[in-house]
């Protein structure tokens, strides 16, 4: 099927909103993927303030071809509690990435960032269960794949955001499930065979490591979310080191299509 895109009076439109917005790839790659299956359909970036998150969807709500909404940082806790419902995986998290309409009108919401890390780890031959994970950020993101990883089978979890509080309530959340162990943790990889960069440390020019580099092992396989740059300080790091990797790209690729199926109903 050809990827062309083709923009008319019927293309269905949908948005991605965040605060950043210019570092997204998704206006170019799910409008393709759209394309790819033959959809007339395109995503347009939205850069919103969290004060004006609300007036924002509401307006947008007013535009009957507008079907969908990709959410990015820092809206996807905001987004939930704009969601007139949602799925179970998004309930438990209080967070979405993306939302389409209900036949009323209002917002579905649910939450693809933990399944696609999760994929885009497998498809780089690193299964995720069994393994000592070391897990930093506990946003919208993290909070995800931290969910995934539990979900996943993981021997352990452990979680380090500076937000010890939103830390601490994440921790506690996973840890109710029973399914493993997850506890608080800091910045030192030393001893996990798994490690996940959840928070943008890496995306700004001097950013500080996520985690203290000198403390990976080369069998520690390393993840990293962030897209722009393409590899981030922390993935060239640990390749240097010998680490296997999953990029933010990676994880994208996955999250895409699991967002496009929901997008359509597939």
């Amino acid at each position: 099927m050809s990827e062309q895109l083709l923009l008319n009076g019927a293309t269905r439109v949908h948005y991605i909103v965040g605060d950043p917005i210019a570092q997204v790839k998704s206006p170019g790659d799910v409008s393709r993927a759209f394309a790819a299956r033959g959809l007339n359909a395109m995503v347009m970036p939205a850069h919103v303030a969290p004060a004006a998150l609300a007036r924002w969807l509401e307006g947008v709500s007013l535009a009957q071809n507008v079907d969908g909404v990709i959410v990015t940082v820092p809206h996807k806790f905001a987004c939930f509690a704009l969601c007139g419902s949602a799925s179970e995986r998004a309930r438990f998290l209080g967070a979405v990435n993306t939302m389409r309409r209900n036949p009323d009108g209002s917002w579905h919401g649910d939450m693809f960032d933990g399944l696609g890390y999760v994929a885009a780890l497998r498809d780089r031959e690193c299964e995720p269960a069994g393994r000592k994970a070391l897990l930093v950020g506990a946003g919208g993101a993290g909070s995800a794949i931290a969910h995934a990883l539990v979900m996943a089978g993981v021997a352990s979890l452990a979680i380090h955001d500076g937000d010890t509080a939103r830390r601490d309530a994440l921790v506690a959340r996973l840890a109710g499930l029973d399914r493993c162990p997850v506890a608080a943790g800091t910045s030192d990889p030393t001893g996990f065979d798994l490690v996940i960069n959840a928070s943008p440390a890496g995306m700004k020019e001097g950013d500080p490591y996520p985690v203290d580099i000198e403390g990976l092992d080369p069998k520690t396989f390393v993840g990293c979310v962030i897209t722009a740059p393409a590899i981030s300080p922390l993935i060239a790091a640990a390749r240097a080191k010998g680490c296997g990797t999953a990029t933010g790209a990676d994880m994208f690729a996955r999250v895409r299509d699991l967002m496009v199926d929901f997008l359509v109903e597939q």
